[in-house]
């Protein structure tokens, strides 16, 4: 064959030269291999209940199984934003029209990704606190951005002002927030809302509030979502999770509310990169919303798991660092008495996986230059006989 009809693969210069295969699917995997207990990825092991999928087979049966209207099925758009008024208006919550100002999406991370490609263009700066979830900056930079990433205060993971306002310049285009907070469990207060709508009021900087764990809030704790302050409301894509909030994460689907002139524009992207989502699962989703006793619940059911999980850790020398809301809880572990304690927190969470049969993740996995302070997350959304097969394990240590 002469050569200049061979086959040949183009060379391919990646957009995302640091990204590689994430810890999360590394630990799921090394907990796969050798039969540890995986409290590393963040899903729930226990079924949802069955008359969600009861509404769910109820329209499939109906035959409601074509293409939904691109920006949801109707039904499901005025349930949210029914919810949305029920949840928040009380508290001054804004008010959302449920037909130019709702989107259903395919999950929680495509409508971050949504919001960032409507916003953001080629060299436009995005600030994002670190540590954050891992899909944030690569986000960024796919729509040509420049991520800036600000710390939370080590320890605390509570959000400092001052270094945000110093990273703020005429090139910042949006700001990524998450309360409550995945991988830390911190809750902004209703102070750190309102310092940061003063710091945003002058400018014309988006906000995108990743609210996927809005109802798990612990210790009689409110979430302070966007929605109830009008400065932020006002210039904020909200981002909630159906997957996190009914025990579903594999049915990948979410929702954004948005003033209608951003709604308008974070629709043209996403007819482009999803055009709709899954229509039965968006009809049993609108038919079960009407009773409210499943998220009204969630803060008392997930903080028992919490409070089960902490009891068990403190019989070990981990030091347990707050959990105020999402199902997550990390640990300290400097005080430990094996000599792994010492490790960085990935090799310290592949020994953990192997020779202790629990999978946890390393906190520096969540930090852009890996920041490495001897924290390791687990998940306790889990059963409760999950939970105490892992702290039969980790009392070893």
């Amino acid at each position: 064959m002469p050569p200049s009809t061979a086959a040949r693969t183009p060379t391919l210069v990646t957009k995302l030269p640091n990204v590689g295969t994430t810890i999360f699917t590394v630990m799921s995997a090394l907990a796969a291999e050798k039969k540890a207990v995986n409290l590393g990825q963040g899903f729930p092991d226990f079924p949802c209940d069955p008359a969600l999928v009861g509404a769910v087979n109820d329209a499939m049966t109906l035959g409601l199984n074509q293409y939904p209207p691109m920006t949801g099925v109707a039904p499901l758009r005025e349930a949210i934003a029914n919810k949305l008024s029920a949840w928040h208006g009380p508290h001054g919550g804004r008010a959302y029209d449920a037909a130019n100002e709702i989107t259903v999406t395919a999950g929680a991370t495509q409508a971050i990704f949504t919001a960032i490609l409507a916003v953001v263009r080629p060299d436009d700066e995005v600030i994002v606190l670190d540590p954050c979830y891992d899909s944030y900056v690569p986000n960024i930079e796919l729509a040509g951005g420049v991520p800036v990433r600000v710390p939370l205060t080590p320890g605390s993971f509570r959000p400092d002002f001052d270094k945000i306002a110093a990273a703020i310049t005429v090139r910042t285009r949006a700001i990524l927030v998450n309360s409550p907070h995945n991988p830390s469990a911190t809750v902004w207060s209703e102070q750190d809302m309102l310092r940061l709508q003063e710091l945003l009021a002058p400018t014309d900087i988006f906000l995108i509030s990743d609210e996927v764990y809005e109802h798990m809030v612990f210790d009689g704790q409110q979430h302070h979502s966007a929605t109830r302050f009008p400065g932020l409301a006002a210039r904020a894509f909200i981002v909630s999770s159906f997957g996190k909030t009914y025990h579903v994460t594999g049915w990948k689907i979410g929702f954004v509310a948005a003033p209608a002139p951003l709604m308008a524009e974070f629709r043209k992207v996403h007819q482009f990169n999803v055009f709709t989502v899954n229509t039965p699962m968006q009809h049993g989703l609108a038919s079960f919303m009407s009773q409210p006793r499943h998220y009204q619940e969630l803060p008392a059911f997930y903080q028992r798991k919490r409070d089960l999980f902490r009891a068990g850790l403190a019989r070990t020398r981990f030091r347990l660092l707050p959990s105020e809301g999402s199902y997550f809880q990390c640990v300290d572990k400097s005080a430990l008495a094996v000599p792994e304690k010492d490790l960085a927190e990935a090799e310290f969470c592949k020994w953990l996986t192997t020779e202790i049969g629990v999978a946890a993740i390393p906190l520096s996995a969540f930090y852009g230059d890996g920041f490495d302070q001897n924290v390791v997350r687990f998940c306790f959304a889990k059963q409760d006989e999950t939970l105490h097969s892992a702290l039969e394990r980790l009392a070893r240590l």
